[in-house]
């Protein structure tokens, strides 16, 4: 039987989405961090959709709405960084198709023990559309995942 120190989380990831709910949700993932003494992976997808009807992604478009998204984190990124119980932090900014991106190119490579979203609502249109973002993360992940209300 696992002693009760190794069943906690050595890794947990937030995906953040740039709603109003971020800040409430980053704030639940490194309260995860530091009780679970983790290391914090903050992922954000810039969604290329939209983009991709143009045939190209501007770079400079791309490179602006990541530094807009960092901007809107930093304070909490170094509260996160200043924190003695988290291990370390990373941020995480790629452009793509939104679920894709979130599964291949980041719960596949960091590989978290916890993966923390939000249940932003969306119109009934997008959801008919898209569905749920956390949805999609509850049924793509191989780990924990914890939806903030």
């Amino acid at each position: 039987m696992s002693q009760y120190e190794d069943l906690g989380y050595d890794k947990v990831f937030v995906a953040l989405d740039g709603s109003e709910q971020q800040a409430a949700v980053l704030d639940r993932a490194i309260t995860a961090a530091v009780t679970n003494n983790a290391h914090l992976v903050i992922g954000h997808v810039i969604d290329s959709t939209a983009l991709e009807t143009t045939g190209s992604f501007p770079a400079n478009l791309i490179q602006s709405l990541d530094e807009a998204f960092r901007a809107s984190i930093a304070d909490q990124v170094a509260a996160a960084e200043a924190e003695p119980l988290v291990k370390s932090v990373k941020v995480v900014v790629k452009a793509g198709r939104i679920r894709e991106t979130l599964k291949e190119e980041m719960l596949d490579v960091e590989n978290p023990d916890l993966v923390v979203c939000g249940a932003r609502g969306l119109s009934p249109i997008k959801y008919a559309l898209l569905g749920s973002i956390s949805t999609f993360l509850i049924r793509a992940s191989k780990k924990d995942v914890l939806v903030v209300k």
